[in-house]
């Protein structure tokens, strides 16, 4: 008998694959179940109008492909239409302040809805259920509720900080998304309370009923495009109706004896080869594990990708980003002999002073036959728009668009913004050994990374690599977790590294694997910072 494994960072999710599994479905089937009631049980984190990137490793029907879902810049955007509202960058470079927050939250700020065509689209190519019956359990999520968790509730308490939205902005600025989710008396609801969207139930048992397109260009469409015309939005029905999911080849490397598989621009998975190819010119496991020398060499990794991130990486359907040079070992070692002699990377921002949220998630559903599918979506930061009626709520991607004219991330109708989202696979002789991936912004990258070294270099299994102390760098400033010790910290800043200590034992990003030994034995790790859990089931033949 063959077994399953669903890990994610809801509970809620966890439980609906795992019943999927038990009920004699696949993991496509598990997967798609899970993602569907995280759209319910965190609906500011994702949502059927956001976007993300999937991996797929299904050997035995059909072999290795990936799915990407990018939100895409509406027809009625323009290169110059926030040139003038520019405030400043955010620090971590995944995102700007505008005047009047216009980017950021409200009807302009989303980009095209693709999560639904992506679920829908993996589901009728290797999925055995039918779509009704996967959408069953986050229905009756919908209908009976489900108790507000301490993520969420702390999502909506998170203050404003340097500028960006408070998260109770986001559920109080608009009076369809208050009434979902304030109370009567305004108020936000507390830990433990029940919380229940029966206008999403509507929804979601129409889609469950007469297929996703009735989304892109039925009823609900119409309705969405009404709601965006009368409040200023600039998605429009032919947004809807012309947008469309990439069928994306794997972007493949290599690290110590291992295939690596990760997603393709505008997504972070080149930045996860050039990480790893240029770590891959040292020793680690002699530096020790979050040794100062260790913390510094990985950091200049960070940043040396950081600022290809920013400068040369985007949309490959309006730049040209160079993937070949960027993921190849000679660029590694050719960066790596930089850090070695010594030359600090100078990451540069326009009046920076604040980090991008990291409001995704991710989930990961693997079977002991070597099936996976690896996948994050995600809502941005979330818009805070819900079109009275639907209760969903709507992406807002075009935060992360570099409203300046003529750069890589410029603005441009039906363009995608870059994302860090890696979901990614380390494979050995053809079978994949590692999956993993998470939400958490620019910080994606940089988790992902060093979860990947964990189990590499250090030989960890799966909940020990995302449970390790964990750093992350996005700037010039090393960010160090708690349980980094604080000889460490002194001995980074001896070496002219600026430190910022979190005081957090556990922080972003929330990376979640599965491990699958060569016996087909499932190890999986959810990561403490969140909520979530990982469980295994025997698969009914």
């Amino acid at each position: 008998m063959s077994s399953g494994i669903v890990v994610a960072p809801q509970p809620e999710a966890v439980e609906a694959g795992i019943d999927v599994f038990k009920r004699g479905g696949n993991v496509v089937d598990a997967a798609i179940a899970a993602a569907f009631v995280q759209t319910v049980v965190d609906p500011q984190m994702c949502g059927i109008a956001g976007f993300g990137s999937m991996q797929l490793f299904m050997p035995k029907q059909g072999g290795h492909f990936g799915i990407d879902f990018h939100g895409r810049a509406p027809k009625f955007s323009s290169e110059t239409m926030w040139e003038s509202l520019i405030e400043r960058e955010c620090d971590d470079g995944f995102g700007y302040v505008l005047k009047g927050r216009v980017n950021e939250i409200g009807y302009k700020s989303m980009t095209t809805p693709l999560t639904l065509k992506a679920f829908d689209l993996a589901l009728k190519t290797y999925g055995s259920m039918p779509l009704s019956e996967l959408m069953q359990s986050a229905i009756n999520y919908c209908f009976n509720g489900f108790a507000i968790r301490p993520k969420m509730h702390a999502f909506w308490l998170a203050p404003e900080f340097a500028g960006r939205m408070s998260g109770v902005s986001r559920i109080n600025s608009f009076e369809a998304t208050s009434k979902i989710y304030l109370t009567e008396a305004g108020e936000v609801k507390k830990i433990g309370d029940i919380h229940k969207n029966p206008d999403m139930g509507e929804i979601y048992k129409r889609i469950a009923r007469e297929g996703s397109e009735i989304f892109y260009s039925g009823e609900i469409a119409q309705r969405i495009e009404a709601d965006m015309k009368k409040n200023g939005g600039l998605l429009r029905l032919e947004d809807l109706a012309n947008c469309s999911v990439e069928d994306a080849k794997p972007l493949m490397g290599s690290y110590h004896g291992y295939e690596v598989a990760t997603n393709q621009p505008p997504g972070g998975g080149l930045m996860i080869l050039e990480m790893l190819n240029i770590l891959e010119n040292f020793d680690l496991i002699s530096m020790g594990h979050n040794s100062a020398s260790y913390i510094a060499v990985v950091s200049e990794a960070m940043k040396i990708a950081t600022i290809d991130k920013d400068q040369r990486m985007g949309d490959p359907k309006y730049i040209d980003v160079p993937i070949e040079e960027l993921s190849s070992k000679a660029y590694g070692k050719k960066m790596a002999d930089r850090i070695k002699r010594g030359k600090k990377a100078d990451v540069k921002r326009i009046n920076a002073g604040n980090l991008e949220s990291k409001d995704t998630t991710h989930l990961v559903a693997a079977d002991s036959e070597g099936n996976v599918v690896n996948l994050t979506h995600s809502l941005g930061s979330s818009s805070g728009v819900v079109t009275d009626g639907l209760g969903f709520m709507y992406n807002n991607c075009m935060m992360v668009f570099d409203p300046r004219p003529g750069f890589p991330g410029s603005i441009s109708p039906g363009k995608a913004r870059f994302t860090a989202m890696c979901p990614t696979l380390l494979l050995k002789d053809g079978e994949v050994r590692l999956a993993l991936g998470a939400p958490g912004g620019t910080t994606i990258t940089m988790g992902v990374l060093q979860s990947i070294i964990n189990v590499i270099n250090f030989g960890m299994t799966a909940q020990e690599a995302v449970s390790a102390p964990r750093f992350c760098v996005t700037s010039n400033s090393i960010e160090v977790s708690n349980r980094i010790f604080r000889s460490v910290e002194r001995d980074l800043q001896s070496f002219g590294y600026k430190t910022v200590r979190n005081p957090a034992s556990y922080i972003n990003p929330r990376v979640h694997a599965v491990k699958i030994n060569k016996d087909g034995c499932l190890d999986g790790g959810a990561d403490p910072v969140g909520d979530g859990m990982s469980a295994k089931v025997n698969i009914l033949s």
